[in-house]
């Protein structure tokens, strides 16, 4: 098979992150998270190794986001009916994403901390 132009994958890519934005609650949530530290980064002028730490973590927990929302569905489509396996799936592939916005949340504490307490 042959592969796609450049341009088709990334709009291939593009619609896949408006997929998520148009059916997953979650990651509309997300989104929003990372639109309110876009406005922090600017408005409490972050240094550059903040905002990369910010920007890392963000992205993480968006990248996991779209990883456990694909695993899901390919089990749904595996294994329609109730499963215990599938459910581990789901079940740990959720506590990655949980875990990443655990690991975001503290990161954010400790880069926000000295921007709005000193």
């Amino acid at each position: 098979m042959r592969k796609p132009p450049v341009y088709k994958s990334f709009f291939n890519a593009f619609r896949g992150v408006f997929l998520m934005l148009k059916s997953e609650r979650n990651f509309q949530i997300e989104v929003l998270a990372f639109f309110i530290n876009l406005f922090l980064i600017f408005y409490l002028n972050l240094s550059i190794i903040d905002t990369a730490l910010i920007l890392i973590v963000s992205f993480g927990v968006l990248g996991a986001e779209i990883l456990n929302t694909a695993i899901e569905k390919i089990c749904d489509i595996v294994h329609p009916e109730f499963d215990q396996r599938i459910g581990f799936i789901k079940d740990v592939c959720a506590g990655a994403v949980l875990l990443m916005s655990i690991a975001s949340v503290i990161v954010g504490i400790m880069v926000y901390w000295k921007y709005i307490f000193n």
